[in-house]
């Protein structure tokens, strides 16, 4: 079957708990190459790191080209007997298909082959009536882990092949309530770092004898999170400084420690690169520190850098295919965390356009069959709209 909701039901009959494919992309695989897809199975790897198969699929040699994105790897089910059906048994209940990747994102993957297909199938085979035209799919198996053998490398393989995309549909589940309530068109990036404060360890009845970096750590945090990094832009909210823990790696009540340590995230738009982001929070530090205080920063490497796909004739084609549907016009947002968007969107224009949020990750996940037969339709509408 090549309905939308059997495919979701035999991807999430895969249990692919990343970085395992369990089959999931053979599922894919078979269906496209009986459409006449030219499929490729695309293995990477990196010492310490798991490696990672992944799918490149592609019909037509000409343009325009829009290529579907997603991945098939899942995070843990969590204890499966709290489940209500079984985690990976796809089982259809009440309205909603049930399983571990259901919205997030076998399902938008199974929307996006489904609505290719028909489109093919309306047209004999073919992209378009004049034989131009090409439709790829870009599916790895990393994204819910370290996200190193997946779309990164992928995209670089294609890229030595000499093809390129004009543009790309994420099935990330970007609706937050409703489907059809939000088109992602970009992300703030994320980079993160340890802020080192240096003292010197000795005995709590003796401080003259020490230097007690807990509340110079202290005053360095507040110093460092409560004065904005911005104001926000056209197309993103605020940049946010967070710290997430402390430590000082004492167990002792007598003992003054002699170093602190505090762990933070910065997820930052568009007013800002990682390098004039560090930048930025290290003159600051310096300041707040003065010539007493003994810190410094470890950043952490990140490849989270910020985009955003501005708002136009490819937006607007995906606005009207959804309005179309669902009777709703989406808002264009750039909120919430990171996804592979963030490396496609250095090969071409890319959106985030999936099934509804609120499900994904927790126990008992599942997709509203009328919402995936809904995406469906609305994929054949961007499709008949970026191909008219």
């Amino acid at each position: 079957m090549t309905d939308a909701l059997s495919i979701t039901r035999d991807l999430v009959r895969c249990p692919s708990v990343t970085p395992a494919d369990a089959g999931a992309l053979g599922v894919l695989e078979t269906l496209l190459k009986a459409a006449g897809f030219a499929t490729h199975r695309v293995a990477f790897s990196e010492p310490g790191i798991a490696d990672i198969d992944n799918l490149y699929a592609r019909i037509g040699n000409e343009g325009p080209h829009i290529t579907f994105a997603g991945h098939t790897d899942v995070v843990p089910p969590g204890d499966e007997t709290a489940w209500s059906v079984g985690a990976f048994s796809g089982e259809v209940k009440d309205g909603f298909l049930y399983g571990r990747g259901a919205v997030d994102m076998k399902g938008g993957i199974a929307c996006s082959v489904a609505a290719v297909l028909q489109h093919l199938a309306d047209h004999g085979g073919k992209v378009r009536d004049d034989g131009k035209g090409s439709i790829s799919f870009l599916i790895t198996g990393d994204e819910e882990d370290v996200s190193v053998n997946g779309t990164v490398k992928l995209l670089q393989w294609v890229a030595a092949r000499g093809e390129k995309f004009d543009h790309c549909v994420l099935g990330e589940p970007s609706n937050v309530e409703v489907l059809g309530d939000c088109i992602k068109i970009g992300r703030r990036g994320s980079q993160s770092g340890t802020l080192h404060v240096e003292g010197r360890q000795g005995h709590v009845a003796y401080p003259h004898r020490a230097a007690n970096p807990v509340p110079d750590i202290s005053r360095l945090i507040v110093a460092l999170s409560e004065e904005p990094l911005d104001n926000g832009s056209a197309q993103f909210q605020a940049s946010n400084l967070e710290f997430t823990s402390v430590d000082v790696g004492n167990t002792a009540f007598n003992v003054i420690p002699g170093q602190a340590r505090a762990r933070f995230n910065i997820r930052f738009n568009d007013h800002h690169t990682q390098e004039t982001l560090r930048k930025l929070v290290e003159e600051r530090l310096a300041r707040a520190a003065g010539n007493r205080v003994r810190a410094r920063i470890v950043w952490e490497s990140s490849n989270s850098n910020v985009f955003v796909t501005k708002p136009g004739p490819f937006t607007d084609l995906a606005v009207s295919a959804i309005e179309e549907v669902t009777g709703r016009k989406p808002e264009l947002s750039t909120s919430g965390g990171t996804s592979d968007a963030r490396f496609i969107a250095s090969y071409c224009p890319v959106i985030e356009f999936g099934l509804v949020g609120q499900t994904m990750h927790q126990i008992d996940e599942r997709a509203s069959v009328a919402d995936i037969e809904k995406l469906t339709k609305i994929y054949r509408g961007i499709l008949a709209r970026y191909f008219a």
